[in-house]
């Protein structure tokens, strides 16, 4: 019972830090999205929480910050997006390092795959989201809409791969800190 009671806990702090993370600095993008440092919090929560309770923080952390800065039409998919992608960093982080001999070099190359997995969603997710947006207002979902929404959401792809860049490099810098704290390297998976 203490261990599902500090697991929680901690589910509950990485989503709070995720929020606090995604909106603290804010670059706005043409797309009328934004570049945020968020991207880093939801891989290290699924690398850091493992894949469920990482997703719940991600996603929830992220949908928070989107509701709390006036982007409340993108907060379901930021959900959903976000938490596929601490889900696939922290699967793929943990399927990795248990099949590798232990080491900081191990864990770095974890980290960049898993990171690198979840970021391909979160770019894919977002893409897609926003063409089928932009399609629906520009008249539905005929060839000529989603043409027009393909090639606008295209647009956005360069910023996020920003982003998610930044992701991977911020849990690589913070994982071996969040690691030494024991309540986190005991819940860890």
């Amino acid at each position: 019972m203490k261990q599902n009671t500090k697991k929680l806990t901690l589910t509950a702090l990485m989503t709070a830090f995720t929020c606090v993370a995604t909106m603290m600095i804010k670059i706005p993008t043409p797309t009328f999205g934004y570049i945020h440092l968020g991207d880093g919090l939801v891989l290290l929560s699924g690398i850091a929480l493992g894949p469920l309770s990482g997703a719940l923080a991600g996603g929830t952390g992220s949908m928070f910050a989107d509701l709390f800065s006036g982007y409340v039409s993108f907060a379901p998919a930021t959900f959903l997006i976000k938490a596929l992608t601490a889900g696939a960093a922290g699967s793929l982080f943990h399927l990795l390092q248990n099949r590798m001999k232990p080491s900081a070099r191990t864990q770095r190359i974890c980290v960049i795959a898993g990171g690198l997995a979840g970021e391909a969603i979160m770019v894919t997710g977002y893409f897609l989201y926003e063409a089928g947006v932009a399609a629906f207002g520009s008249g539905g979902f005929t060839q000529s809409a989603l043409l027009a929404g393909i090639a606008s959401s295209a647009a956005g792809i360069p910023f996020n791969l920003l982003q998610g860049a930044t992701g991977i490099v911020i849990s690589l810098v913070l994982l071996p800190i969040l690691l030494k704290i024991p309540a986190i390297e005991q819940c860890a998976p």
